[in-house]
């Protein structure tokens, strides 16, 4: 490649994990001399990290490599994430020079010179079977005050309906020292909050057959001046246990909002789903939290359609949902996955009746979450601000991942709120004297 060409865009669909390999894409390009320039620029190279979780990732993939290439038909774009782990053949589009998968990512430029200089597609996708934990480092995180740090890859639960454990390959846990070492570098330049993300969170320290749980990983990051909170990424219910709970009651720095991955309310459909856990036991996980702090704010996932899911079965997803008191859920239609048993069961579900209920369940995850915001009124938050927004107050964030907006206080502080009301889909507040 040309020493003219040193301009390079980004562009993430998907997962906060996929944000995270981005940035780390990013940062090996400023390391090689390239000037990141917005995406909505024209750019001598194009990275578009793809996800294909539902047919709607993979719809937007596409579409976001030939608008690239329309826009500046002479870049080179790179093309990586679970769309090109998954069906990297299909990705050798007019522009294309390269397209990785879910590995060699931290190879990014030298893989991309290597396309140039043989002046056609390279397709750098490796096998994922005994892939080791990929070494991506983040330094920092454009404009924000908190930063997502990776600590886990892969997932061997193998759900009806998911392709990710094979876009993604079997667990594989970050070394402790390496996050660690990457906590202090994110302290050192300035970020307050941590938020510990993963393929499957959940699964963390499984692979190493020593002992080493999730608790593990939360407690190097706590002890790391600097960082004064820690979020945590997806959760199953099922590691929602007395033990965790009470590990992390000893950790002041734990915020106390968890995303609990619902997908049904249904112990039918989650059994066909093959998840493992009731809506039973998830509402006892709900409770256990719930319990131990009282400030405690739980979000999920949500899906409606799944083959077998009757009028009953939907029935049954809302009252879990609102008997759980979630704060927010994101709530989304099956979208069939080819490879998955889920394609090929019966008792399909018409797309419109999953969109209807999709939009039925979005509605109640509406009534709950502004619950969930009019129950913060008079209380004291800790708000992380972020930036100032329209009106010159602060905007940031509390524990429980409710956005505030408060005068008199700068993007970086942390300060302490009395919530005066309900602002939008937000709160608004004062700074406690």
């Amino acid at each position: 490649m040309n020493n003219e060409m040193r301009t390079a865009a980004f562009h993430t669909l998907g997962c906060k994990v996929n944000q995270y390999d981005t940035q780390a894409m990013r940062e090996r390009f400023e390391q090689a001399g390239y000037k990141t320039v917005d995406f909505e620029d024209t750019a001598d190279v194009y990275v578009i990290n793809t996800c294909t979780v539902t047919g709607t990732g993979d719809k937007k993939s596409m579409q976001m490599i030939r608008r690239c290439h329309r826009k500046n038909p002479d870049a080179a774009i790179v093309v990586t994430g679970c769309l090109a782990q998954r069906a990297a053949d299909t990705l050798t589009l007019p522009g294309v020079r390269l397209v990785l998968g879910t590995q060699r990512r931290g190879e990014v430029v030298e893989l991309l010179a290597k396309a140039m200089e043989q002046d056609s597609a390279l397709i750098a996708v490796q096998t994922l079977r005994q892939a080791p934990f990929e070494k991506l480092t983040v330094h920092a995180h454009d404009g924000h005050t908190r930063a997502t740090m990776k600590i886990q890859e892969g997932c061997d639960r193998w759900c009806t309906y998911c392709i990710i454990p094979s876009v993604r390959g079997p667990i594989r846990s970050r070394p402790l020292d390496e996050i660690r070492a990457e906590a202090e570098s994110l302290a050192a330049a300035g970020y307050r909050e941590a938020v510990l993300n993963g393929i499957h969170l959940t699964s963390y320290g499984r692979d190493t057959k020593d002992g080493t749980t999730l608790l593990d990983a939360i407690r190097v990051v706590h002890e790391v001046e600097g960082i004064e909170r820690i979020r945590l990424g997806s959760l199953e219910p099922v590691i929602v246990t007395e033990d965790f709970v009470a590990g992390i009651a000893k950790m002041p720095k734990v915020c106390h909002q968890f995303h609990l991955a619902l997908q049904s309310g249904s112990d039918k459909i989650l059994g066909l789903m093959r998840r493992r856990y009731t809506s039973g036991e998830f509402l006892a996980a709900c409770r256990l939290l719930r319990d131990a702090f009282d400030d405690c704010a739980l979000t999920t996932d949500v899906m409606t359609g799944f083959p077998g899911e009757g009028e009953t079965e939907f029935a049954e997803t809302i009252a879990t949902c609102r008997a759980a008191g979630f704060a927010r859920m994101h709530v989304f239609p099956y979208s069939e996955r080819e490879g998955t048993k889920a394609a090929v069961m019966p008792e399909v579900v018409p797309r419109h009746i999953r969109e209807e209920r999709a939009r039925t369940l979005i509605a109640v995850g509406k009534e709950l979450e502004k619950a969930a915001l009019e129950g913060r009124v008079g209380k004291i938050e800790d708000v992380l601000v972020e930036e100032t927004d329209g009106q010159g107050r602060g905007m940031g964030y509390s524990g429980g991942y409710m956005r505030v907006h408060v005068s008199g206080a700068q993007p970086g502080e942390i300060v302490r709120v009395r919530v005066t009301g309900v602002e939008g889909d937000g709160l608004v507040g004062e700074i406690e004297a």
